[in-house]
């Protein structure tokens, strides 16, 4: 059998390349959808990730880049504070992450899960998806995702995502081998070859783009009213941290959460995110994707992430790459998220469902119950001065309501008590 933690250079190189292009769909299109750049983005993906590893030791194979989770507060923040007021959120969503490491240590994982329960989780991701589907669907039928203008026209809008949105389902339902992994990708290219026939995908500002050139880096600022967008919204993607580190642990055989530890892991995340923050770009996460290849190729060698993120940071310093990133069709992203921003809802069905919540409890009836109508019905508290809503608000209330009513042990309880039988 080979031993890949021995494998010779060029192949780690290609391992490397590989992972970066299993990932590279969800890494560019959240900060497509954002306005962010996408180079920046691609730099600190490779940053985040390396620092990832410098505070694990280097022993966990994954890749971490742009989180879908927080598209919505961005959105929203962006609009209303600017992009560099947002950055200062993401830097502060960072620290948040840092913080749970720190009381991770103190008190043990167990803490992460009595605090953020499932009953919690859930219906805050379920909002992140269902909250989003309008951007979706305005942007599938060629408007702005606001709605606030026609960019394509509607009935070569419709073809143009239509085709992505089947291409994507297509690789993700039938695809084999490495190419079920990529169909975010699949997808991108088919939309823009079909958008190209019709006319609407324009290549000019990409022949005059140079080929090299520093990416579009935007220094944070700090603002009250942005953090409070991004903060609450860091809870979801905390959970989604530690469903990937135990996933990598089970296709590896080894028990991360014990070994780095959880809180190097959550540590690591933590730092990586505010470092994106710092220079322009997403928050960060770890890429079911690229564990889902670690799986299929069966190479654990956490060395090919340190590569893969070598090649990412590389290419942020592409001019051409980002423009043609950047001039990708709005129809052709609409037709793949009206597929994404339905999965990331799902995740949380599924959280409900594997961990068996029982919604005909009072107290978690009412938790999901005011935590979705809040999240994707957009409830705002407040004034100009100081608001909470949509996706932020409804993570603070599926918290404090957690906390507050009483029964607090819930499913928990239950299968505490069946564990230890009676007496």
């Amino acid at each position: 059998m080979r031993d890949e933690f021995n494998d010779p250079l060029w192949r780690q190189l290609l391992s490397g390349a590989q992972m970066l292009f299993v990932a590279f769909g969800a890494l560019v299109l959240m900060p497509l959808i954002t306005g962010m750049d996408p180079n920046v983005a691609l730099f600190t993906a490779g940053v985040g990730t390396l620092l990832f590893q410098l505070v694990t030791g280097r022993q966990v194979p994954v890749f971490l880049a742009s989180s879908f989770a927080f598209i919505a507060p961005i959105l929203a923040a962006k609009g209303e504070f600017g992009l560099p007021a947002v950055l200062g959120g993401i830097v502060a969503a960072g620290l948040v992450y840092i913080a749970m490491s720190l009381a991770v240590q103190l008190k043990g994982p167990g803490f992460i899960d009595r605090l953020l329960p499932p009953v919690v989780i859930a219906p805050v991701i379920i909002s992140i998806g269902l909250a989003l589907s309008p951007v979706a669907v305005n942007m599938a039928m060629g408007k702005a995702g606001d709605a606030s203008a026609q960019l394509v026209p509607y009935e070569t809008a419709m073809i143009i995502s239509m085709s992505a949105l089947v291409t994507t389902v297509l690789v993700a339902a039938l695809g084999r081998g490495l190419f079920r992994l990529v169909p975010i990708l699949a997808g991108i290219l088919v939309g823009c070859g079909v958008a190209a026939f019709c006319g609407v995908f324009d290549t000019s500002r990409v022949a005059a783009a140079p080929w090299l050139a520093m990416p579009a880096f935007v220094a944070p600022e700090l603002h009250w009213g942005a953090i409070l967008y991004m903060v609450p919204v860091a809870l979801a993607p905390a959970i989604e941290h530690i469903g990937g580190v135990v996933a990598i642990g089970s296709v590896t055989g080894k028990n991360f959460v014990r070994k780095p530890g959880l809180h190097r892991t959550l540590l690591g995340d933590g730092l990586a995110t505010s470092a994106a923050g710092l220079f322009g770009g997403p928050p960060n996460t770890t890429y079911a994707e690229v564990t889902g290849a670690v799986m299929l190729t069966k190479n654990y060698n956490p060395k090919i992430m340190t590569w893969a993120a070598l090649f990412a940071i590389a290419l942020a310093f592409i001019g051409k790459f980002g423009e043609a990133l950047q001039s990708i069709p709005v129809p052709v992203m609409g037709g793949i998220l009206c597929l994404l921003f339905g999965s990331i809802a799902v995740v949380g069905l599924n959280t409900l469902i594997r961990h068996q919540v029982d919604l005909s409890e009072a107290r978690n009836l009412i938790i999901v119950s005011i935590t979705l109508v809040f999240g994707i019905g957009g409830m705002v508290i407040g004034g100009n001065d100081f608001a909470l809503s949509g996706i932020s608000l409804c993570a603070i209330c599926a918290l404090l309501l957690n906390i507050l009513l009483p029964g607090g042990q819930g499913w928990r309880g239950k299968a505490l008590a069946e564990q230890d039988g009676p007496g």
